[in-house]
């Protein structure tokens, strides 16, 4: 009977006291790290719309422009030997010469013109006088030679002019360098009278001659500093 009295006021008691709300313990996963939501949200730069056709159009107008810059230059290449075909042309009508500029490439005309000199040509219609120094071909012979005329003579059947020449530091004169059986030069070997020269400065054809590969290497660096030039 006790403990049962007991019992009942114990269940008073905590009928008496308020009742405190349970809070429910809710477990939540930790956030993720910091570098991981950026690398979320980042897009690769591949992976961007639009972004590949830009670039690849500029890449594309680059080289475009590249192969016209290029054309331009070998255009205007053109027209430079173009034009210094026109002037050597024009040169030829107005001297009368088949070539108006020519390179002394031996010492036989010394002390008046040493190896490297330039003569400027001439051909008029006056007739060859002796003392007159003529440049002329050989037949058979690719380079023409620059000589004295020592005489001339008129064949007065024809009015043909037969020409000997020789060299001023020669001790003979040139039939030896005359085609075989070849006596006298006639007027249509004749290339043209000296009417001046520059001292000196036909040497570079002279090295261009004796050694092509610096005339190749020369020729195709100026191609190349044309072609490349901004200008």
């Amino acid at each position: 009977a006790i403990r049962g009295v007991l019992s009942a006021k114990r269940r008073r008691k905590n009928a008496d006291l308020p009742s405190v709300p349970v809070l429910a313990i809710v477990r939540s996963s930790p956030p993720p790290p910091l570098g991981r939501n950026i690398a979320a949200r980042e897009i690769p730069v591949e992976s961007q719309p639009g972004e590949m056709g830009f670039i690849g159009d500029q890449v594309e107008s680059i080289r475009s422009m590249q192969v016209r810059q290029v054309v331009t230059q070998i255009i205007s290449l053109g027209m430079i030997v173009t034009s210094a075909l026109i002037i050597w042309k024009g040169l030829m009508v107005a001297t009368g010469s088949e070539s108006p500029v020519v390179v002394v490439l031996s010492g036989s005309m010394e002390p008046g013109f040493k190896r490297g000199d330039i003569l400027f040509l001439h051909m008029s219609k006056e007739p060859i006088r002796t003392g007159e120094i003529v440049v002329f071909n050989i037949d058979g012979r690719e380079i023409p030679i620059v000589h004295r005329v020592i005489k001339v003579h008129e064949r007065q059947e024809s009015g043909e002019v037969d020409i000997l020449t020789k060299g001023d530091n020669n001790f003979g004169d040139d039939r030896l360098l005359y085609a075989q059986g070849q006596l006298w030069l006639q007027k249509h070997h004749i290339m043209g009278r000296a009417v001046g020269y520059l001292p000196y400065v036909g040497w570079v054809t002279i090295v261009m001659t004796e050694k092509p590969i610096i005339k190749y290497l020369l020729i195709g660096a100026l191609g190349l500093l044309v072609i490349t030039s901004k200008e």
